[in-house]
């Protein structure tokens, strides 16, 4: 499992600002890009993981009113995720039992 090295540089500060003011859409796909470059670069094993929480991040920012909102409510997410790891480092996490599957039968026994 070999695993591309990433070294990702950003733009100055004042670019960042002056490509998402001038255009927004660039900029959201420079994000895009930035986020896919770097999830590629994990193991196998992790990209799944990192792709689903970056999912849930654009789930969370897609509802933010705007950049002040985003970084509060971001700041709230990572502190729940820190705490969570804290709480795992120091045994306090109750293990995690796999959810019970139920299959669904039509009650007439056929789907038609």
């Amino acid at each position: 499992m070999a695993m591309n090295q990433c070294h990702q540089t950003l733009p100055p500060f004042e670019e960042l600002v002056d490509l998402a003011q001038k255009d927004p859409e660039a900029f959201a796909q420079f994000k895009r890009d930035m986020c896919e470059e770097m999830i590629q670069s994990a193991s196998e094993k992790m990209q799944q993981r990192l792709w689903a929480q970056q999912s849930h991040i654009d789930l969370v920012v897609s509802k933010c009113k705007n950049p002040d909102h985003t970084n509060v409510i971001l700041m709230k997410e990572l502190s729940e995720q820190m705490v969570k790891f804290r709480d795992a480092l120091d045994g306090e996490l109750e293990p995690q039992t796999p959810a019970k599957v139920i299959p669904f039968v039509s009650r007439s026994g056929t789907w038609s």
